[in-house]
Order: structure tokens, then C-alpha cells, then sequence
């Protein structure tokens, strides 16, 4: 419904915004304005203004911005139509005759009528016989029937016209092409196909909550086991976040938002109470997309499926930020156990385990230095100088000159403080707790028989061992700190772990630059107590971190299909992939001991 401008302003103006916004807001006079705590988020000093005389409100904490119309949009999620007709009922004012809208809004308006029909006819599938089979996937996936209800979800049956047959019913005259345009059929060879079959479907919405396409998953052996919408006049999928109508709310008020990888991770979290949380349609998060995250909060939290896909993702995503970032807006990045996506852990361990995840979360500017520190060795002035160049180039396509140079000299200072960490420190110097009457060269140190410091793995293996083991390793910071004469020996295999927890990294960080790492680590108790030997003490603490090392370099093994075309060929393979998986169970059996404080048998 098209309504005429001069309506509007009349409906505005008739309005008192005061008195609109005071019925939902307590507000206090601010000169010629008003103010108050924002309804759209959490804050306990007001930084949301009411100004009667420009007709707006605008909050200075989370941005909202709007005027009367759009704050009864907000507050009772409400269409814009559906917010007019409540104040100009209010007001005493008659709706105006509707306009007729043009050829192209009309097309629009019938397309947007057939996806909510189909939405419906998707609903009531899944609620008959034929969904039994969708009904139990979401049963093990332990989504209840309101949440189910709440996400809208449906199935799409294993038919090649189901849907398109039960649309011709409901809307005679309907064209064939108008179910392309919609993306709810496809054509090969001049015949036309439901587009989506044998599927659990999840409606997509825009930001105004309507219906503009559908997400399919496979509920049987079938590819691609997620299927969206084509693109069309109502769904461009890079434009659109998954469940951005119902997040937006829950962000605005919590001043936190998640996105997440897929329409479960989604699900999932609501499940476990967590609203504020979207999804990219399954491709790499867009510019569009960020700007619409960014909308809702200054900085939202990547949780990435913690495999070596989502870690590649939340590369592309931080290196597409880098241009678009301005002060006070940037991303976090959530580490996920390897395996484990945010639905996982929501099932397993419940809203706490996701409050555990939530307090992981890295800055963009130590994700990305992380990465590249981790992307290839720091043992030569050449490889050095290779990070010092790919930061750089990072730091360029900041477009904000003050953030560039910020980035550029925390990078340069972060890694000379890594180089000075993980070279050997010779004639006893003091950068790293200088041993007395010992020699500072590893070489040296490998020929009186002590191994040398573990090597250290690939940037997305290392997590695999940090999860299990951040209590054994608080204790071994803990062990070192109370002998700080021990770091200089295993100061480069301490550089390369690539911590999880916040504090153990700042303790870590503190350690090896000859610092106490003073409140970080009270309450630890050390690994190793520090009346050990010498020798036998060094050899606990290499032990401790070599394991960490094997972990992390098993774990990184990649499974190749082998030659497997004779009967001792196969026999190799499964010999060689039996004595892998002994080894990981050793490493994790080493770490979990180490975690709990007990000897490793």
C-alpha cells in the first residue's frame, strides 16, 4: 500500500513524540530534548534523546534512529503499515485511499504473497504424516516444537510438483514463471520442477520480516545438503542475513550479536536461549552483510565452525572488514573446539557453555596478527621480515588513516616482541630471565642430550591441544613464573602456543619478556614445584610442551587417499592410521593429566 507524503507528515506531526516514546521510556528534560535509558539495549547512564521539535529519536550507545512511526515499528514489531494504522487510530485520522502502485511493486507484492503462502504450505507439511521423518531430525537435534514454530520451519516433500500444485490451487491464474521468479521451482529442458524436495526448509526474512526465500537442508544422502532460494526480484542472498528480524531486537538489547556459519548453529542457540544470533546464506560474509551486523552492534562475534573451512571464513570475513573499519566499530572472533560448531555446543553444554565461548572472544587486530604469525616459521631474518610485509600489507587496506597507522604499530611492536621471545638469548642476557652457569644456545643445549623446543604447528591445529589442556597449561605459566631463570630454554616453544584463554596469553606474554605476570595466574598452582632439580624439572616442562607439540602436529595429519589396490596395501594404510590414532589417545591422555594434575602413566 502506497500512502501519500503529506499524510505522513500529518500523522507525524499529530503525533507528540514525548508522549509516544514516554509511555515505553521514563524520560527526563535535557535542555529542549529528552532523555532516558535505551529500550534497545542494556545501559545504566541514558544516551537515548527525544527531539519533539525534529520528530526523531537517536541513541548514542547502539545507534537506533527513527521517528514515531519507526519506534512503534521497533517496539511492537510491527510492518510499517501496521505501525501507521495503530497511530492514526490513535490520532483520530482516517487511512487515506490506497494508490494504485506500479506494475513493478505489484509483481513484488504477488511474489512476497506467494512465498508467505508457501512458508504455510511448508508448516503444515511438516505437521502432517509425510514430516515424521523431519519431525525426528529435529528431535535429535533437540530443537522443540516451539522453537521449530517460532523459526517457522517446514518440509518441502519428495515431490517433483508438490508444492507447485497446491500454489495453482490456492492462486488461480498463477503464471509458471511467477514460481521462478520466486526461486520455488526451477526448469531444465523445458520442464518445471519444485525447487526444493525431500528437505527441512527454513524461511528466510528481510528486515522487515518478510518472507523472501527459503533455506533447504537434505534430510537423506543427498548434495548439496543445503539449498537456498535462487536469486531473483525479492532474494539476493548476499544482501540478507538469516534471522536478522528476530535478532535485531535481542542485539540492540544485549549490545552483543553472533554469526554463526549455518541455519542450525541459529536454531541451535535460540534453543539455548541466545536470540542475537544470524547467518550468512552460505556464502563468505559480504560488505552488505557486515554493514547490516554493524547496524546492530559496534561489534559482532564470529563463531565459525572450528575446522580448517571455518577458519578460512573468518579470514575472508576479517580481511573484508579491514576496509570497511571506522572507530568504534570492528569484529571478535570466537575460537570452537576442532569439530564442533556453535550447535554442538549449545546441545552439549546449555547456555553456560555458550557464556564460556562468548568470554574466548579475540579482537580483529590479534586474529588476523595470530594468523600470520602462524601461517609459516619465524626461524630466519627472512621469514621474519615475510610477517613484518604481509602485516603491512594488511595494514594497508585500512581505509581510516588513524586506525591504519593503530594497526601498523601494533603489529610491528607485537611481533618484535614475538622475534625477541623465540630467539635464543646468548651470553646470559636478561630479555628473557638469563640461566646462570648455563649457556643460552640451543645448540648447545641439544648436545648435553636436551631436546630442542618443540616446533610449532599450523595456526589451525594448535587449538586442537589448547582445548583440553588450558588448565595444564595455567599450571606450567604458573610452574615457570615461580622459576623465571627456566624460560630462556623454552622460550620459543612457549611463543608458538597459540592460547585460547585471554589471561593465560597475557601471562604468557608477561613471562617472556622477564615480566611478573602479577594477578593473572593467583589461585594457580604450579605443575612442577619449584624446589624440582634442575635437570629433571626442564625435562618435565619439555615433556609438557612437546606433548602439547605431537598433539597439535597429529592432529594436522592429513588423511590422503591411499594406493589401497592390494590386500598389503590395505593393510599398510590401516596399520598406519591404527598407530595415529594410538598416538592422539597418548597426547590426550598426557594432556588430560596434566589438566587435572595427576602423572601420566
Amino acid at each position: 500500500m502506497s500512502l501519500p507524503a503529506e499524510f505522513l507528515d500529518d500523522l507525524r506531526a499529530r503525533i507528540g513524540l514525548f508522549s509516544l516514546v514516554g509511555r515505553r521510556v521514563k524520560l527526563v528534560r535535557a535542555g529542549r530534548e529528552m532523555k532516558g535509558c535505551c529500550p534497545f539495549h542494556n545501559e545504566k547512564t541514558p544516551s537515548f534523546y527525544v527531539n519533539e521539535d525534529k520528530g526523531f529519536y537517536h541513541c548514542f550507545g547502539c545507534g537506533a534512529h527513527g521517528d514515531a512511526i519507526g519506534f512503534v515499528m521497533a517496539q511492537d514489531g510491527l510492518s510499517f503499515i501496521e505501525a501507521v494504522k495503530s497511530l492514526a487510530a490513535e490520532a483520530g485520522l482516517a487511512m487515506p485511499e490506497e494508490r494504485q502502485p506500479d506494475p513493478e511493486t505489484r509483481r513484488r507484492a504477488g511474489l512476497q504473497d506467494l512465498l508467505e503462502a508457501a512458508a504455510d504450505w511448508y508448516r503444515t507439511q511438516l505437521a502432517g504424516v509425510s514430516g515424521a521423518d523431519a519431525r525426528a531430525y529435529l528431535e535429535r537435534r533437540q530443537v522443540s516444537a516451539d522453537v521449530a514454530a517460532r523459526f517457522g520451519l517446514g518440509l518441502a516433500p519428495d515431490s517433483r510438483d508438490a508444492l507447485s500444485r497446491a500454489m495453482m490451487a490456492k492462486f488461480p491464474g498463477l503464471e509458471p514463471a511467477q514460481m521462478l521468479d520466486a526461486g520455488l521451482a526451477g526448469e531444465s529442458e523445458g520442464r518445471r520442477y519444485d525447487r526444493f524436495r525431500g528437505r527441512l526448509m527454513f524461511p528466510i526474512h528481510d528486515r522487515r520480516g518478510r518472507v523472501v526465500g527459503f533455506g533447504g537442508r537434505a534430510l537423506g544422502d543427498v548434495e548439496p545438503k543445503y539449498l537456498n532460494s535462487a536469486e531473483g526480484p525479492v532474494f539476493h542472498k548476499g544482501r540478507l542475513l538469516y534471522n536478522l528480524h528476530r535478532a535485531a531486537p535481542a542485539a540492540r538489547k544485549s549490545g552483543r550479536l553472533l554469526v554463526v556459519e549455518g541455519y542450525m548453529d541459529v536454531v541451535g542457540l535460540a534453543q539455548a536461549g541466545f536470540e542475537e544470533a544470524v547467518a550468512p546464506l552460505g556464502t563468505a560474509l559480504t560488505e552488505e552483510q557486515l554493514e547490516l551486523a554493524w547496524r546492530l552492534v559496534p561489534e559482532p562475534l564470529l563463531a565459525f565452525d572450528g575446522d580448517a573451512a571455518g577458519m578460512r571464513a573468518g579470514l575472508r570475513a576479517a580481511h573484508r572488514a579491514l576496509a570497511l573499519l571506522k572507530p568504534g566499530r570492528s569484529l571478535g572472533f570466537l575460537a570452537l573446539p576442532p569439530g564442533q560448531d556453535p550447535d554442538d555446543i549449545a546441545r552439549n553444554g546449555g547456555h553456560a557453555a555458550i557464556e564460556a565461548l562468548l568470554a574466548t572472544a579475540r579482537p580483529l587486530d590479534r586474529f588476523l596478527f595470530d594468523a600470520e604469525a602462524g601461517a609459516a616459521p619465524l626461524d630466519t631474518p627472512e621469514r621474519r621480515g615475510a610477517l613484518k610485509a604481509r602485516l603491512k600489507a594488511l595494514a594497508a587496506d585500512i581505509a581510516d588513516q588513524d586506525l591504519r597507522r593503530d594497526y601498523l604499530s601494533t603489529w610491528l611492536d607485537r611481533a618484535d616482541a614475538l622475534f625477541r621471545a623465540a630467539r635464543p638469548q646468548r651470553g646470559g642476557g636478561p630479555a628473557t630471565g638469563a640461566r646462570t652457569g648455563r649457556g643460552q644456545d640451543y645448540r648447545q643445549d641439544y648436545r648435553r642430550g636436551q631436546p630442542l623446543p618443540p616446533p610449532g604447528a599450523l595456526a589451525e591445529t594448535r587449538a586442537m591441544a589448547n582445548t583440553p589442556s588450558e588448565a595444564g597449561i595455567a599450571g606450567i605459566l604458573a610452574s615457570l613464573a615461580a622459576r623465571p631463570e627456566a624460560l630462556a630454554h623454552h622460550a620459543e616453544a612457549l611463543a608458538h602456543l597459540n592460547l585460547r584463554t585471554e589471561a593465560l596469553a597475557l601471562a604468557r606474554d608477561a613471562l617472556l619478556h622477564g615480566r611478573d605476570p602479577g594477578d593473572v595466574l593467583a589461585g594457580v598452582t604450579p605443575r612442577f614445584p619449584a624446589d624440582m632439580d634442575e635437570t629433571e624439572f626442564d625435562a618435565a616442562i619439555g615433556s609438557a610442551l612437546a606433548t602439547l607439540a605431537q598433539l597439535h602436529h597429529i592432529g594436522s595429519e592429513k588423511q590422503q587417499p591411499g594406493d589401497l589396490s592390494s590386500d598389503e596395501a590395505f593393510a599398510r594404510a590401516f596399520e598406519r592410521r591404527r598407530l595415529l590414532a594410538e598416538e592422539r589417545e597418548d597426547a590426550r591422555r598426557r594432556l588430560t593429566a596434566l589438566a587435572i594434575g595427576s602423572d601420566p602413566a
